[in-house]
């Protein structure tokens, strides 16, 4: 770190990778002050440019999911395919500390651009792979997206539904971000042992493994011959105090109440439902559970009464534990996560107060960079190039070979 910087002030990552989850692990160390930049195929470049245009995601004239994932980066146009352009990325990553990559192994090693290739040029360098269902193994160069490979692989599509209801896709990006984040971890780790001892290397994860470990309590229970429990619909919940509820304006919250023993008795009373506590279908957590069918119709009927901004200040005036279900055009004027930095302005996007949603992670005295634009194709293409030596007849050759754009 450079005197007063940031953390991460001195570090230049090369991004290679698509999509999401590797550039995104990329995204966060720009957060940090990192360089980063952003290697694309001339001509298409990263196909995650064209996420918006898939059928089914929200309809916009901004690029909004390639704005998120590529603020603060340069972008090279570079075919690493041919020859030459190989070249060019090695060169690159003898002067880079990162590189991160979601390219399958067979394909890095027909390149040629696997870890034992680009270390011997950089044995300082960490080498960041990730991929859909890890590096050994049968499925090792299968392909696969989060919805593969995190959220059906793990269980979590067959499991968050009600018993008998069909499996939903996931969110796009649901199960990326999140393997973005134990990718970075790895990359810190790197860096932290080549502080030690001078040596680069290679770190990786994949969106299998992350998925297993988001779903690792359940997939635990499943390995020690637990009973898996299926989930009724809402109204048959098996405990009426953790469920989803709905109010007079149709607004919906979630009711999180696992300490019950503590907590039964201020609920009743805050809701206006003292009779409840003498309920004797009520009167015991063993009587609740087995009789929490008629106690969700009760719920029903007295959440009913009122809109959700009365029952947000009556339960938090008298400290119940829940959350609203937001929507989507919630989080626009969510006050905490301004407060928290997790919605940040975006700057050069030409539209004013535009915000972005910002990496999970603070350090204390460690402000996050303002987030700048995401670079069009090959903005950043000669400026990285004449950074790395190249004189401008070089330059010249390599665009008219189509190598750069």
């Amino acid at each position: 770190m450079s005197a007063g910087g940031r953390v991460l002030d001195d570090i230049r990552v090369l991004d290679v990778g698509t999509w999401i989850a590797s550039p995104a692990a990329a995204t966060i160390m720009s957060d940090f002050g990192a360089e980063v930049i952003k290697v694309e195929p001339p001509g298409t470049g990263d196909p995650y440019r064209c996420l918006q245009a898939l059928p089914g995601m929200p309809l916009s004239e901004h690029n909004y999911s390639w704005w998120l994932d590529s603020r603060n980066k340069k972008s090279l146009a570079l075919d690493v395919t041919k020859p030459e352009g190989r070249e060019v990325l090695l060169a690159l990553a003898a002067r880079a500390d990162v590189y991160v990559t979601n390219f399958p192994p067979a394909l890095l090693g027909r390149l040629r651009l696997a870890w034992e290739d680009l270390s011997a040029v950089n044995p300082r360098l960490i080498y960041a792979s990730l991929t859909a269902y890890g590096e050994v193994g049968a499925e090792a160069n299968k392909p696969g997206f989060d919805v593969n490979a995190w959220w059906a692989r793990s269980g979590f599509m067959d499991l968050v539904r009600p018993a008998g209801a069909p499996p939903t896709i996931s969110m796009p990006g649901m199960g990326d971000h999140p393997t973005a984040m134990a990718l970075f971890a790895a990359i810190m780790m790197g860096l932290f042992q080549r502080d030690s001892t001078g040596r680069g290397s290679k770190v990786s994860t994949s969106l299998m493994a992350n998925g297993a470990w988001a779903n690792s309590v359940m997939i635990q229970a499943m390995l020690c011959r637990a009973t898996i429990v299926e989930r009724p619909p809402r109204e048959q919940a098996l405990n009426a105090l953790v469920n989803l509820y709905q109010c007079r304006d149709g607004r919906w919250f979630v009711l999180t109440l696992i300490q019950e023993e503590k907590d039964w008795e201020r609920f009743a009373r805050a809701i206006g439902r003292p009779n409840l506590l003498t309920d004797g279908r009520f009167a015991t957590t063993q009587a609740r559970h087995a009789n929490s069918p008629a106690l969700v119709k009760a719920l029903d009927e007295v959440f009913a009464q009122k809109d959700w901004s009365e029952w947000r200040q009556i339960m938090e005036a008298h400290d119940i534990t829940f959350g609203p279900i937001a929507r989507l055009e919630d989080l626009r004027d969510d006050r905490q996560m301004v407060a928290t930095g997790t919605l940040a302005p975006q700057e050069g996007a030409g539209i004013p107060g535009l915000l972005t949603v910002m990496s999970p992670i603070s350090m204390a005295g460690q402000p996050k960079v303002a987030a700048t634009r995401a670079p069009e194709l090959g903005e950043h293409t000669d400026a990285v190039l004449r950074a790395a030596g190249y004189e401008e007849a070089a330059i010249r050759r390599l665009r008219d070979l189509g190598i750069i754009a």
